[in-house]
Order: structure tokens, then sequence, then C-alpha cells
């Protein structure tokens, strides 16, 4: 079965104070932060992987370097957050297990080498750092089980960040899809996993990535230090 992944880039990005979308940054190797996630998505998961990207703020620039993707468009991209342009993903795509991404993270390719087991294994999951947990980032908590209990930046006592890779199985997907209808339009897509933990019981597993990189971009330092890596 060909792997379905979705890639979140409807945003503004302002914070990083660029005129194109931020997917667009260019790194230190010469690629986009877009481009190494499909080079990193590609060496996982082959040139048949289907990609999907969530477009809104200047999409036609995105478009145009990413001819062959699939997209979908937030229309509205200004008024909403993470949730909603992934609702629209997956309300967009065909049916079975979905990994995505947020559009703006530099990574190991090992992360989705990694991720590829549970993806077969059709696991859901959300990729995790244990190595730091700073205050403005999306952190966690586990129950008994070590699944996945919380999942937001008011946690307490988190035991690590989530880094922006996740996937969710055939048959947590409809769950997912209900909970990300109901949150507030400004919600990170990560309040409609909780509530579907909470609620309905699905098993997210924390994927502990904390020995690669992974870097989410969002200021300048922050592009400072994934050229490091590249």
């Amino acid at each position: 079965m060909t792997t379905q992944i979705v890639i979140l880039a409807a945003g503004m990005g302002s914070r990083l104070g660029r005129s194109l979308p931020k997917p667009l940054t260019e790194l230190s190797d010469g690629r986009t932060i877009m481009q190494q996630q499909f080079d990193n998505i590609h060496q996982a998961f082959g040139k048949k992987a289907k990609v999907t990207i969530v477009v809104g703020y200047k999409m036609e620039y995105i478009v145009e370097a990413f001819p062959q993707a699939d997209f979908v468009y937030n229309e509205q991209y200004d008024q909403t957050n993470t949730s909603k342009s992934l609702l629209r993903a997956l309300q967009a795509t065909k049916p079975g297990g979905v990994l995505w991404m947020n559009g703006d993270v530099v990574f190991d390719p090992a992360a989705l080498e990694r991720a590829a087991k549970l993806v077969a294994q059709d696991q859901s999951f959300v990729s995790v750092n244990t190595a730091k947990v700073s205050d403005e980032e999306v952190k966690y908590t586990t129950d008994a089980e070590g699944y996945i209990r919380e999942l937001s930046k008011t946690v307490k006592g988190g035991l690590g960040e989530a880094v922006g890779i996740n996937h969710v199985s055939s048959g947590d997907r409809g769950a997912l899809v209900r909970h990300l209808e109901r949150v507030e339009d400004q919600d990170y897509f990560e309040r409609g996993i909780e509530l579907a933990i909470e609620r309905d019981r699905l098993r997210f597993e924390p994927v502990d990535i904390s020995d690669l990189y992974a870097v989410e971009i969002d200021f300048a330092e922050d592009l400072e230090r994934a050229n490091l890596f590249v």
C-alpha cells in the first residue's frame, strides 16, 4: 500500500520574518526546508510515497516548487491553526493511515526511517524528544502502559517535547477527524489527538528520536541551529 504523507504548510510564518512561505526558506546546503522534507520522505518511503501539502499563505510559490504533490487549500489560513489544516487534509485524502509533519521542521532522515516501522504496523504515534522540555513547546505525559496521555503546551511535568512528525492509523483516523472538527479554530492539532485519547481511548505511542536532530524553525536562531546539521 502506498504511504500517505501530509505536510502542513498553510501558515504565514510571520515570526521568521521572510517574504515567502516558511517551508521555502533556504538552508545552508542550498535546499529549502520542504525540499529537505521531500528528500527524507523519499529516503524512508521511496519515490512512490503520496505527499499532500496543505497550503494557504502565498500558496502559488509552494505549488510551483513541488508540482509532483497533491494540494489541499486552507482558505482560512490566516484565521485557523494546524488543527483545521490537518482536518482538511484528512478529509481530502484516501482512506488509510496518514503520516503528517509540520512544514517547518528540519530533521534527521533517520527519524522517518524509524517511524516507517510503526507506519507499516499501522500504529498511531507521536515523535518526541526527551532530551529537553521547554515551556513554549508541545509537551507530553504517558499512561501506565506507556502511551501518550496528555499532549499540549500547558502540560505539567512533561516527559519531553513533540517534534511535529506524527501518524494516525487507519482505525484511529475517524475519531481524530471528529475531534478536529470540534476543537477551536486556533487550536493546534495536538488538541484533537488529546481529546481522541481522552474520549475514545486512542493509543498514540511516543517514538523517541532524542538521539537524532529535529528543529522546528520559528525564529532566526532556530534556522542557524538547523543549518549546523544539514
